[in-house]
């Protein structure tokens, strides 16, 4: 939410292409003013502009981006009724984005919205912003390590809590960035119930954490944290601890003093939004500044999600051998989106005969799958309903009717993916670029509680033309060849049919 000097983005999980935004009652509310973009750059201005907005106004604007390219807003004019750091009079959301200074903001995700509101009382000239789409920069060799802006500001206050802070007002939550040079974390007590957190408002890879302590400016101790866990969730509910493959927590090591900046590489990059650091030992008692990396899961080429979080695939396009509850939507299955998942009728199923489908709408590059488990049809925070799959083999198709598995290289059997340790935290598994409309994945070991699932599609559009590189595809002639080999199966059937009946 932006308002009038002050910056507040709220993240909005997109169940279908026309937004859902907050139910705020309006009186006589003109909602005639909403627009669509599609061109690659353009200004987006509030009714009027530049005279005063009318009043009672509720504007939505979507901008529709297409998978191989990033927009950018960049506010020209801004000025709306209200006090510094208040948004309860006229205000402008902004769903998917990041905030950045000046107020600058960029999405990856192919759908930025705006939606304006304004009440009966004081108008403003409103505001002005400019938008382009611009072509995803990919690095040849692709490397999870960007800076997440602890210490740049890029996260911002509001993103950062702690579960306490130190009473005299210098060790707030918010002094917690690397390099800060007034104070930084310090929690009431020093315990190992005590963490801080950041949102980074959307699921995102985690590869590192930079720590630091601090010298006290009022007494000279030192203090500083030796070792510490790490917590994940995409809700912010749903906390689970990052642990080693053996099940046992991971214990990363930290600071030996309070001013060098220690880095601690998480072995296996990690998908979550929120993200918590817990203390577990220190040296005089808890003080941390610390810093994030990692990356945006689109951020290496052929990345782009296809459309199961967001909602750019309707229910209609998921579908599974069976449902335990009939009259749920398909959309249960979406990644994050869903706080429930996908659960197959039998209680008892068979390794390899429950599966859960997408339809892409078109042939695509794919290149790789995001599985998340579910939790129980009623909901609770019981292990009994909480299920995830383990391991899973996975097919594909052009037609939907004719599918190939992803295959062992060393085996030449089909492949076997690991899939998931918990039910909320997600797992990305990566594959060679396959051409396909349909991709099915056949749960094979799942968790006491059964099978839950939840799932993402990773991949790109094929491009118009072929190209000799590897993993670049011609669009009409695979298309062609798939439908004239599958002419030719059904021929050399129907001749075997014709022979055996002389």
């Amino acid at each position: 939410m932006v308002c009038r000097n002050c910056v507040v983005l709220t993240l909005l999980f997109i169940i279908n292409v026309n937004v859902v935004f907050s139910q705020t009652t309006v009186p006589a509310a003109r909602s005639d003013c909403s627009h669509n973009f599609t061109s690659l750059s353009g200004v987006i201005e509030s009714p009027g502009f530049p005279d005063k907005y009318p009043h009672n106004l509720e504007c939505n604007f979507i901008i529709t981006v297409p998978s191989h390219m990033d927009v950018t807003l960049i506010f020209l004019t801004f000025d709306l009724q209200g006090a510094e750091g208040e948004c309860k009079y006229d205000w402008l959301d902004i769903y998917d984005g990041l905030p950045q200074v000046p107020l600058k903001i960029q999405s990856s995700t192919g759908i930025l919205s705006l939606s304006f509101r304004t009440d009966g009382a004081v108008a403003k000239d409103g505001f002005s912003v400019r938008y382009n789409m611009t072509d995803k920069e990919f690095k040849k060799h692709f490397h999870c390590s960007y800076v997440l802006g602890m210490e740049s500001g890029l996260i911002s206050d509001d993103q950062i809590m702690a579960s306490s802070v130190f009473a005299d007002g210098h060790w707030n939550a918010q002094q917690a960035r690397l390099y800060n040079e007034d104070h930084a974390w310090m929690p009431s007590t020093d315990s190992q119930k005590e963490y801080i957190q950041v949102d980074l408002q959307f699921v995102k890879l985690l590869a590192g954490i930079a720590t630091q302590g601090e010298v006290s400016k009022q007494t000279q101790k030192q203090y500083y944290v030796t070792m510490f866990k790490l917590e994940l969730s995409t809700n912010g509910e749903d906390w689970m601890v990052y642990r080693k493959s053996n099940g046992k927590s991971h214990m990363f090591d930290a600071n030996y003093n309070p001013t060098e900046p220690v880095l601690s590489r998480i072995p296996q990059p990690v998908l979550a939004r929120f993200v918590r650091i817990r203390p577990w030992t220190w040296k005089n008692g808890i003080a941390l500044r610390f810093e994030l990396y990692g990356c945006q899961i689109t951020d290496q080429s052929c990345s782009e999600m296809q459309g199961m979080l967001s909602g750019l695939l309707p229910d209609s396009q998921i579908s599974a051998s069976s449902r335990r509850d009939l009259h749920a939507p398909m959309g249960v299955a979406r990644l994050v989106a869903s706080r429930s998942g996908w659960f197959p009728s039998p209680a008892q199923p068979v390794a390899g005969e429950e599966w859960l489908q997408v339809d892409l709408g078109a042939a695509k590059a794919v290149r790789g799958i995001i599985t998340q488990g579910a939790r129980g049809m009623g909901g609770g925070s019981s292990k009994d309903s909480h299920a995830y799959v383990q391991r899973y083999r996975l097919a594909h198709s052009l037609t939907g009717r004719d599918w190939t598995f992803i295959m062992d290289t060393k085996t030449n059997l089909p492949k076997i993916f690991e899939g998931n340790t918990n039910f909320d935290t997600p797992e990305i598994r990566r594959f060679t670029e396959t051409v396909a409309q349909f991709v099915r994945l056949y749960p094979e070991h799942w968790s006491p509680a059964g099978i839950g699932m939840r799932m993402e599609v990773l991949g790109c559009d094929l491009p118009e033309k072929s190209q000799e590189k590897k993993g670049r595809y011609d669009l009409r002639k695979t298309i062609k060849a798939a439908k004239r080999d599958y002419r030719h199966k059904i021929e050399e059937q129907l001749e075997g049919k014709d022979s055996g009946s002389m």
